[in-house]
């Protein structure tokens, strides 16, 4: 869990909740012997920079290239994108095939929650405060689940995104399939 800035503590009950040990990462060092790490949400600009300031984005895409998983949520999926757009304060890491907006369904009183049809799990509850918006995926990209025509939660190899905040509320389905694809090949 990298534990620099946002709703880690929430992503983490999650995690427990499922009876998986969650380390939280705030340094290099603590990715060792990881399986999966989650980038949640939280102020994008701002977990940027602290990961740049302390190594981690380096770290992080070192370790996933060696077969580490991720899954980035809301400021976290903004952050393991290819492309921000609109974007000059921070470059994201990159790692996964998708063309992001931030806050595009507007602003924090523009917060709302929603059903999701999510492949493979069913009715998900998904709650979106500030989310961005995926306008554009690459080929290689599985797109699980949708909301008014655009993805919302998507997969790519051993990288899960979601653009809504997965940690709230008591399903965790979606933290489920998050370790299920962590735990392959470890």
């Amino acid at each position: 869990m990298l534990a620099l800035q946002g709703d880690f503590r929430e992503h983490r009950r999650q995690i427990e909740a499922l009876g998986v040990e969650c380390v939280e990462v705030r340094n290099p060092e603590e990715l060792e012997g990881l399986a999966g790490l989650i980038i949640p949400g939280g102020e994008s600009t701002t977990i940027s920079n602290l990961m740049k300031k302390c190594g981690l984005d380096k770290a992080i895409k070192r370790k996933h290239k060696a077969g580490m998983a991720l899954m980035g949520t809301c400021a976290g999926a903004i952050l393991l994108s290819k492309t921000v757009l609109n974007e000059k304060r921070f470059f994201p890491l990159g790692l996964i095939d998708v063309t992001i907006s931030r806050n595009s369904y507007g602003r924090q009183v523009d917060s709302f929650e929603a059903d999701l049809n999510v492949k493979g799990l069913g009715k998900v509850n998904g709650a979106f405060i500030r989310a961005p918006v995926i306008e554009g995926t690459g080929n290689n990209v599985e797109v699980l689940s949708s909301f008014n025509g655009k993805p919302v939660l998507v997969m790519q190899g051993k990288i899960l995104l979601a653009t809504f905040h997965t940690e709230l509320g008591a399903d965790t389905s979606i933290h489920r399939l998050f370790c299920s694809v962590a735990s392959d090949g470890f």
